[in-house]
């Protein structure tokens, strides 16, 4: 391997810690792109991922405008030299690309191409994109040096491409989980609450010429359901809400919906903190938040509390969050049904995912507290 000096691995190291800082897949390819066209010298770059069709599901490219881009009309196939470094995991260096027994041609509108430098992104036998180089800056063209460097920031590459695309993934699940346990709340209350409201409101019709007193008492009901329906309704937008954790962080977050649910909802909802609790993982924070709002959700529906305390605190090396309501409480060893209803294990999963543990006491006319420890570190 060509030996690289001290500026040359400052350089790669700072692209490789660039490429990895993004989560989202484009932000991936668009940086490796920037990275690599900067670290060689080229006056253009592109960076192809095949979508397994004969074609590429995503193509970018450097060192040309929107103007140019446009003109050159549609994305281009995997075929020619493209093709080859599909199969082929080696890289491709040449003076002149149309030197290559596969070169074929390109649109009109396509810039002038000279020296090449094609190095293909690979993870284990999976070829995940295509980096291609060309017009390099430098006399004498593309050295081993420049194909070395590619090949460096490739390996990278392939790691943060796969990573992203996990994690993209990984939201896309949440998101499903999330519509799913809005249908969830929505056919279990507010469903039921309308049905209910339906048939109050045929029984005060029918009551009404024949039993006016009756029919005033079932409309006294359809206020009160519609009512009820109004607030589950509300109480479900709030919590759908999305939590700024990026930008509030965990503690102003979780007061933030505690003032929330404070306001729309009967009971006396509090949140305590040490504010001093320290910076949690992404995946960690968003564990924290979720089931504190899970919490909260089954204190509010099925204690039937007039009060309900949230709290956070740090104690050697970990996060402890504490829901803790003063309502009806039940019996957690014997009601299976009921911890299915309350989440309950969904919110283990979530704990376990961020490393953590969750703990459930409570007892019928003693109240709950869940509390759930998640460590800080690693």
């Amino acid at each position: 391997m060509t030996g690289f000096d001290r500026d040359e691995l400052r350089e790669v190291s700072a692209a490789v810690l660039a490429v990895t800082a993004h989560l989202s897949v484009r932000d991936v390819l668009r940086t490796i792109l920037t990275s690599a066209r900067r670290l060689v010298g080229a006056r253009y770059a592109a960076l192809g991922i095949p979508d397994g069709d004969g074609g590429f599901g995503e193509f970018i490219a450097d060192g040309v405008t929107d103007e140019q881009w446009a003109a050159i009309g549609p994305l281009p196939r995997t075929h020619g030299v493209l093709a080859v470094m599909l199969r082929d995991p080696n890289p491709v260096r040449l003076a002149n690309i149309r030197d290559h027994p596969r070169f074929g041609w390109w649109p009109a509108a396509h810039p002038e191409l000279t020296d090449f430098l094609g190095m293909p992104i690979v993870d284990g036998d999976e070829f995940v994109g295509e980096l291609f180089l060309a017009n390099s800056c430098n006399p004498g063209g593309f050295t081993a040096a420049d194909e070395e460097l590619m090949r460096l920031l490739a390996a990278h590459a392939a790691i943060a491409i796969v990573n992203a695309r996990l994690y993209e993934r990984g939201r896309e699940l949440s998101i499903v989980e999330e519509r799913n346990r809005i249908a969830r709340e929505l056919h279990d209350a507010v469903t039921q609450k309308l049905f209910s409201l339906r048939l109050t409101a045929d029984a005060a019709s029918a009551l009404l010429e024949r039993d006016p007193a009756r029919a005033a008492a079932e409309l006294a009901n359809v206020r009160k359901l519609a009512a009820e329906a109004t607030d589950e309704l509300r109480a479900i937008v709030v919590e759908a809400r999305p939590a700024d954790l990026g930008g509030d962080g965990l503690d102003i977050a979780l007061r933030k919906q505690a003032e929330l649910l404070d306001r729309v909802h009967e009971p006396t909802i509090r949140y305590t903190s040490c504010h001093c609790v320290p910076t949690l993982t992404e995946a960690r924070q968003q564990a924290v938040y979720r089931i504190a709002q899970e919490a909260l959700h089954n204190a509010l529906r099925h204690a039937g509390a007039s009060r309900i305390d949230v709290k956070m605190v740090t104690d050697k090396g970990t996060v402890v969050l504490e829901v803790r309501d003063d309502g009806a409480g039940f019996e957690p060893r014997s009601a299976e049904g009921a911890g299915r209803r309350l989440g309950l294990t969904s919110m283990r999963e979530r704990a376990r995912s961020a490393g953590g543990r969750l703990d459930v006491a409570s007892g019928p006319g003693r109240g709950t507290t869940v509390r759930l420890a998640v460590p800080t570190g690693g």
